[in-house]
């Protein structure tokens, strides 16, 4: 079967099962993902795929096809019954949401590429209100990350290329600015015996606009578009990592957060 654009339906289950691939959920969760349109599109049943893939397969097929079953009276309901309906499906198996955020990825992916209309905005506007909070409160930044990417991408096409041409116009100075301070940070804590997994890291686009948004900042302004991880074992080798970094670096007033000693919601 294809889709209108010629493109064949499977190369959508198979792009979300990748997705999960690449997080390195287990088996019956990719199964599960390559199958997830089957029970909606085809006249197969929930007891044909236990019967050839297993019950934790069809259990998870199930309760996809259950959530995509779910009619709303209005925009709020929708918001309101869809966020509860994925807690009460999480708590029966994660896995069952893990899937139907890869699959939101997956069709915002094929969105963006549509022309624009009042259907795709909605898929986004539901997309970046519903589904990116819960990974983030999942932990499944992979996920979340892209999701708000691509829900700006559709919703504020003008703003999200500014952004990416604002980014890639500086990218070399970037790139050459944290391999410098990797380099100065490597040697610092190799000098005080700390063992660490030093990398820079890419701030998504969607992060950098609600930040200008918010903070009502414009572009040059931002602090964080470049930044370095440091990863150690220990809370102790934490804060061991921390004062080199402030002493190579003075802390900026009111940007430094302490999520240990005052953790995060999520």
């Amino acid at each position: 079967q294809s889709r209108r654009s010629g493109e064949p339906y499977i190369v959508h289950p198979v792009a979300v099962a990748c997705t999960l691939a690449r997080l390195h959920l287990d088996a019956p969760t990719i199964l599960a993902a390559l199958l997830h349109d089957v029970v909606e599109d085809t006249t197969i049943t929930t007891k044909e795929i236990e019967k050839k893939f297993g019950k934790q397969v069809s259990v998870l097929v199930d309760g996809l096809s259950k959530l995509d079953k779910i009619e709303f009276q209005s925009a709020e309901d929708a918001q309101a019954e869809n966020f509860r309906k994925m807690l009460l499906a999480m708590a029966q198996d994660m896995r069952v949401v893990l899937i139907k955020l890869a699959d939101q990825v997956q069709g915002l992916r094929h969105a963006v590429k549509a022309e624009p209309s009042a259907q795709r905005n909605a898929v986004a506007r539901l997309a970046v209100d519903i589904y990116a909070p819960l990974a983030n409160r999942l932990g499944v930044w992979q996920l979340k990350w892209e999701i708000e990417d691509l829900s700006l991408r559709i919703l504020d096409p003008e703003i999200y290329q500014r952004i990416a041409r604002w980014l890639d116009e500086k990218r070399n100075d970037r790139e050459k600015y944290i391999a410098d301070v990797v380099l100065q940070l490597r040697a610092a804590l190799d000098e005080s015996g700390v063992a660490a997994e030093i990398s820079g890291r890419p701030k998504h686009i969607y992060s950098i606009y609600n930040k200008m948004r918010n903070k009502e900042l414009d572009f040059a302004s931002l602090y964080d578009v470049r930044a370095v991880r440091a990863i150690v074992k220990d809370i102790k080798a934490c804060y061991t990592v921390l004062g080199i970094v402030h002493n190579l670096w003075a802390p900026l007033p009111g940007e430094f957060d302490d999520y240990i000693a005052r953790p995060k919601g999520n």
